[in-house]
């Protein structure tokens, strides 16, 4: 929820899955710019739903996009797994505006602020 609310606050649209299964299908049906994903999520979680993206790109089924983990788990081992399953990057909670944003802006073009 604070993650949305920031998004909306840099001006970017969203899209919310409530699982993996659910990312991949909304993936499916358009391509995101960049993948916010939460590692552990119901069902198939989000180091699994990564390595499946991966696939689907490596394959050509998907365009290339950034996938970054968000998770309150920030051990070595943590960023590891995140990594080895294909994220780009590993943000850990509790989540910043300003830090999101600059991470963000390293793979996007944001919205101007006013």
């Amino acid at each position: 929820v604070v993650a949305l609310e920031f998004l909306a606050l840099m001006g970017l649209q969203t899209r919310l899955a409530k699982n993996g299964l659910e990312a991949l299908a909304s993936c499916a049906e358009q391509a995101p710019d960049l993948i916010l994903m939460d590692i552990q999520m119901p069902g198939m979680d989000g180091l699994e739903c990564a390595r499946r993206i991966r696939a689907l790109q490596s394959t050509g089924e998907l365009p290339a996009f950034p996938i970054l983990a968000l998770t309150a788990h920030a051990l070595d081992s943590d960023v590891k797994a995140s990594m080895d399953a294909g994220m780009d990057e590993h943000l850990t909670k509790p989540l910043d505006f300003a830090a999101l944003r600059s991470r963000l802006g390293r793979w996007l073009q944001l919205p101007r602020q006013s």
